[in-house]
């Protein structure tokens, strides 16, 4: 749960009790650890058969596959980053130098040589509880170059240029969409109502960023300019919506729907599926029936280069 909301409830708090409820909340929401026994299921999807593949079952909690065209996924796993070989279905530790408590918000770069990943960096002088920071690194492994200046800050696009990279920050209790320089410096906000704003992903025209909202009341997928400008609903459904990632070919995009309203919750351990929206037509179909799922399951961008399968994560929990 990203709490920016939880203000409107405590107007009566007094400050420093608010304080230390709002950010043990969303630490608790970041840090949470899954259960013990979980069960992941790194699997990939033909979006035109709907076939599923399970690439690897294993007995950790797995999250947020990224698709390298060289035939591997990224993903993380209990603030780690491990590569996993489609061929082998070797999982390997990638050499993150001290990001070592990165959570779901990674992902590659445009020309694939460099990793985004969001770190919690213990260090920073902010008081808050969740220090999250952007930082890059070498996509063979290397030491992190942090990028965003403050902290709640979580990765989730990549321009098509190499040259920015978006995300969803926490400043001053709501949390919003921003963006900022690859090379550092200081970032702009592109969104500013109120409710949560998460997920921010380029479309590969460098037209759109997609996200999802919950401006109206209930979470819906949006698209607007890379200037923050001409925001657009494309879902008016009664699921939750979440993390809309356009396909390298600019035809569709690919969300996971809880099937209960959440809120302005994307937990782990909840019933969800996969839709596909034809970004012409607007036209929407499951690419799934509902199985267990959430947080972890497709936080970031998933899509095979060539635009026809995507990787995702499903779980069981004994």
């Amino acid at each position: 749960m990203k709490p920016n909301n939880c203000l409107l409830y405590f107007k009566n708090v007094h400050p420093k009790i608010l304080f230390t409820f709002f950010f043990l909340a969303f630490s608790f929401y970041c840090l949470a650890t899954p259960a013990s026994d979980t069960t992941s299921y790194i699997q990939t999807l033909d979006i035109s058969t709907c076939k599923i593949d399970t690439v690897l079952a294993i007995k950790s909690h797995i999250e947020a596959p990224n698709w390298h065209p060289e035939n591997y996924l990224i993903v993380n796993s209990y603030g780690k980053i491990y590569t996993l070989d489609l061929k082998t279905k070797q999982l390997s530790l990638l050499k993150t130098g001290f990001a070592t408590e990165c959570n779901n918000d990674h992902g590659i770069s445009p020309d694939k040589k460099w990793l985004a990943v969001s770190h919690n960096d213990r260090n920073d002088p902010s008081p808050k509880l969740n220090k999250s920071a952007i930082y890059i690194i070498p996509i063979k492994g290397g030491e992190p170059r942090r990028i965003t200046k403050e902290v709640v800050s979580y990765w989730h696009g990549w321009s098509r240029d190499g040259k920015t990279l978006a995300y969803c920050a926490e400043r001053n209790g709501n949390f919003d969409i921003y963006s900022i320089p690859v090379e550092g410096g200081e970032e702009k906000r592109l969104t500013s109502t109120e409710g949560l704003d998460d997920g921010p992903d380029y479309s590969n025209d460098g037209k759109y960023i997609y996200f999802n909202s919950y401006r109206t009341g209930h979470m819906q997928i949006w698209r607007m300019k890379t200037d923050g400008t001409n925001p657009e609903q494309l879902t008016f459904d009664d699921n939750s919506n979440w993390f809309a990632h356009p396909s390298p070919d600019n035809k569709w995009i690919v969300y996971i729907a809880y099937t209960s309203d959440e809120k302005q919750n994307h937990l782990f351990g909840k019933n969800v599926k996969l839709r596909l929206m034809n970004t012409t037509t607007k036209e929407i179909k499951d690419l799934t029936s509902v199985f267990y799922g959430g947080q972890g399951t497709i936080n970031v961008p998933s899509w095979s280069a060539d635009s026809k399968k995507i990787a995702f994560v499903s779980y069981s929990v004994k």
